[in-house]
């Protein structure tokens, strides 16, 4: 029977390959109506409905049903991050496989995660949500310092400090709670702070069956903690990998998460591997095409086809054990140290003769404005690459970026600021 998938979201060009992987297959969107600009093919969709940002979860749902009754759906999936609480309420309401309700709440709320991973005994960091600065210091003083502050939900790294005094206290829980405009009124969350490297780590399940496909080192903004740089796979010891697979397996399994892609971060502190949080989709930052170049399994490609119906895992796992020349990919990201409007960029073509580059892209164009570091989605820039040894990418990474120009007119109302 041909299959009519209900995508959830945008998911960039997931949907068009949901298409082509299986002769007849229709997709219909539901999406937020800010996120209409970001589908592509447009007209190959059987349809497209837009839905207001604060509708509630019984509105997706009953448009959905509206659909459903007349043309029914076969498959549901949610590509992206936003929205997969309506995804897994519209599933289970239409009786099509998706993360349950409680699985997504656990996923998204940071503090109901730490809460349950504390109660199954898989990780004790202390954490607590504070309504105020009184609150956090507080905390910090029961349970000492450093601390990571951030919104209780949120993505793109937006609105993390470390606190290793409590006179920080007041300016983490203002970052947190709604510095940034697009945070305000959110909770704030503070947790116990795990020095050591960050990993990410991307897995596949099915079934309630997880297989670990690759660990990527990250290194982040030291001040706000966002990704500037990641290599895969992750230098580390036999002994220390097995560690992360069998922490990751377990946080999965608390969480009740049990099938599809997932994206787990953790810190690899003294104490053993402990997590900073975790997603039910594909790693951003380019990670999976880094796990695809040295792994050879395609991500992308498992989730199309996991979407579909179709067993993956001993596909993975065939791949994973067939013998490959070892090597690492690495991407390394730019950031400029004032705001401004950007002009234009030069270098990229000098940038990609750099021996081991695989891909240079600008994230911007000529009139963006351009931030300082606070978000994932400040930076302007990045480069790929490939090469024997870890330490090889990121040079040749981290050289391409270097081989860029960013050539930035300075806003009046940025003046004050430099």
């Amino acid at each position: 029977m041909p299959e009519h998938v209900l995508v959830i979201g945008s998911g960039r060009d997931l949907p068009t390959r949901l298409r082509r992987s299986r002769a007849g297959t229709r997709t219909t969107v539901v999406c937020r109506l800010d996120y209409l600009s970001k589908l592509r093919e447009t007209t190959e969709h059987t349809r497209i409905i837009g839905v207001r940002p604060e509708a509630p979860a019984e509105e997706w749902t009953e448009l959905a049903e509206a659909v459903h009754a007349r043309d029914p759906f076969t498959r549901i999936v949610a590509f992206g991050e936003r929205d997969q609480d309506k995804c897994a309420a519209v599933g289970r309401a239409l009786g099509l496989a998706a993360h349950s309700p409680a699985t997504v709440a656990l996923v998204h709320d940071k503090h109901a995660m730490r809460v349950r991973l504390r109660e199954a005994g898989v990780d004790s960091t202390a954490s607590a949500v504070v309504s105020d600065v009184d609150e956090l210091r507080a905390f910090l003083a029961a349970h000492g310092t450093p601390c990571i502050v951030k919104p209780a939900e949120g993505s793109f790294s937006k609105g993390i400090a470390l606190v290793r005094e409590i006179d920080e206290a007041a300016a983490a829980f203002g970052r947190a709670s709604g510095e940034l405009g697009d945070l305000h009124g959110t909770e704030v969350l503070v947790e116990q702070f795990h020095e050591g490297p960050q990993f990410s780590v991307e897995a596949f399940s099915e079934a309630g069956e997880h297989q670990i496909v690759a660990i990527t080192r990250k290194y982040s903004d030291p001040r706000n903690f966002v990704e500037l740089g990641h290599v895969s796979p992750a230098p580390l010891e036999p002994a220390q990998e097995k560690q992360v697979h069998d922490y990751v397996e377990r946080i999965l399994d608390a969480l009740g998460i049990g099938s599809g892609a997932t994206h787990t971060e953790v810190v690899l502190s003294d104490a053993g591997p402990r997590v900073i949080e975790t997603h039910v989709r594909m790693g951003g930052d380019e990670i999976p095409a880094l796990a695809h170049d040295v792994t050879g399994v395609d991500l992308a490609e498992c989730l199309i086809r996991h979407t579909l119906g179709e067993q993956v895992l001993p596909d993975i796992r065939a791949t994973l054990a067939a013998p490959r020349t070892p090597r690492s990919s690495a991407i390394w990201f730019a950031a400029l140290p004032a705001p401004g409007v950007l002009a234009e960029i030069t270098g990229l073509a000098a940038a990609r003769e750099v021996p081991g580059v695989t891909e240079v892209e600008s994230l911007v164009g000529p009139g963006a404005a351009i931030e300082t570091l606070e978000s994932s989605a400040s930076r302007v820039a990045h480069a790929r690459a490939v090469a024997p040894t870890a330490e090889a990418a990121l040079a040749a990474a981290r050289e391409a970026i270097g081989r860029l120009t960013f050539h930035v007119g300075v806003r009046a109302a940025d003046q004050g600021a430099l």
